[in-house]
């Protein structure tokens, strides 16, 4: 059963929406840490733009029709050691959507087979390219979630 192309509008819009989701927040805020094991807001979007570098590379091993199984990453040593506090939330963002412009220039070249191409990832489950963008999508919502909980529990402290 063939899928229909994701909402490429939504992809690119994910850079809008954590624009928004931080703005007014100042350097201390973004790096608030309600305990050492948990995530800042940067680091959040550090975790993002690793998650997209990641995503960008099972985009381009699906349609080049690799047979390796789809790359994962274990996301909590790959914040810490990003250092990503020591760093600027809107840098992070810059490569974020650096990352999605860049995507989506593939994505316009790409045929209607392509969009229904496959691979494999760590679970051992199939997905087609549609899949993995539409996962992308979903992925940075429940961060986006996420980044709401820290400001809230930002104000609850104040």
């Amino acid at each position: 059963m063939s899928q229909p192309i994701p909402d490429l509008g939504a992809y690119l819009y994910t850079h809008d929406q954590l624009q928004e989701a931080i703005q007014g927040l100042n350097e201390s805020q973004l790096t608030w840490k309600a305990a050492p094991e948990k995530w800042s807001v940067t680091e959040v979007l550090s975790h993002l733009a690793d998650h997209n570098i990641v995503v960008s590379f099972r985009i381009r091993a699906i349609i080049s029709g690799a047979s390796a199984q789809l790359p994962a990453f274990d996301q909590d040593p790959w914040v810490s050691s990003a250092k990503a506090n020591e760093g600027s939330a809107s840098d992070i963002l810059a490569v974020f959507q650096a990352l999605l412009v860049y995507n989506h220039l593939l994505f316009k070249r790409l045929s209607a087979e392509d969009w229904q191409k496959t691979g494999v990832n760590f679970k051992g489950q199939t997905l087609a390219l549609t899949d993995v963008v539409q996962s992308f999508v979903a992925h940075v919502q429940v961060h986006l979630a996420q980044i709401a909980r820290i400001k809230n529990e930002l104000e609850a402290r104040v």
